[in-house]
């Protein structure tokens, strides 16, 4: 496989790459790139009309069934979105430690559709080339093949997903949504979150892992189901990691992503993910 601009030939290949056609910028409208769907800034009502339809609109109390079956119902509208096309990209990891010197490290990204499943791929440029491939399919849970620096390949599901990609502060387990699979899902509210409409979906890891996910409290944009925020608690329901996306500008008539940001709050390190297209 010819190398993507600008990441090194140590990556290792992606089983889909043959597979992938160069595409034109891609519309977000239509897939949520990296997992999360962006924001889409043509409002269709203003601000002050949006927060009126939301403190007037009947939501249930956080703690009853009709909460429950409501936080389920957008959980699985959030994976049912799928891409309709093959896509490659490529951005840069800027990771800022809390102490020692910032890294950048290429990644390339790549979305391939099959017949009645979907992949990502990530590929970091990083020592010997690390990556991983998930494999989305309708009502099933995710499948993680996980290429380790070593040149070994790993298998991985639910809370063994919770590891970094390349040393940076997006887990694994955040690239496939791995919280909106969780069983209980429960919308808590609906209020306005970075000037837009958002209903507060609580996603609860039945399991939690000492050191990963408890909880995740996600902010989705309302008109378009995009993610606006992410934050997610540790076993000790202290916050752990914060994710935002950024840079959102229009390209050839299209609202895309150029950034997205996933702060680590009890290390103090954060990572940029800056896309290239």
């Amino acid at each position: 496989m010819v190398p993507a601009k600008g990441i090194s030939p140590r990556v290792p290949a992606s089983p889909y790459s043959g597979a992938v056609s160069s595409c034109p910028p891609l519309n977000f409208a239509a897939w949520n790139f990296l997992g999360f769907w962006p924001l889409n800034f043509e409002f269709s009502t203003p601000l002050a009309l949006t927060i009126l339809l939301l403190t007037t609109s009947p939501v249930p109390a956080a703690d009853t069934p009709a909460a429950d079956l409501e936080g389920q119902q957008l959980a699985q509208r959030l994976l049912d979105q799928h891409p309709t096309e093959n896509y490659t990209n490529t951005g840069i990891l800027h990771i800022r430690p809390a102490h020692g010197p910032r890294t950048d490290i290429p990644l390339r990204f790549e979305i391939t559709v099959a017949a009645g499943h979907w992949s990502t791929a990530y590929e970091a440029a990083v020592g010997n080339g690390e990556g991983v491939v998930i494999t989305h399919a309708d009502h099933q849970p995710n499948q993680y093949a996980f290429h380790a620096q070593n040149g070994k390949l790993v298998n991985l599901s639910g809370d063994q997903t919770m590891v970094p990609l390349a040393g940076s502060d997006f887990w694994i387990a955040d690239l496939g949504q791995e919280f909106l699979h969780w069983p209980q899902q429960r919308l808590l509210k609906k209020e306005v979150k970075r000037s837009r409409g958002c209903s507060v979906l609580e996603s609860t890891n039945p399991h939690p892992d000492a050191h990963g996910y408890a909880r995740v409290v996600s902010w989705i944009d309302t008109e378009n189901e995009g993610f606006v925020q992410a934050f997610a608690y540790d076993a000790d329901n202290q916050v752990l990691k914060e994710f935002y996306p950024k840079d959102i500008k229009k390209v050839n008539g299209q609202w895309q992503v150029g950034l997205m940001e996933m702060e680590n709050d009890q290390t103090g390190s954060s990572t940029r993910l800056e896309f290239e297209h």
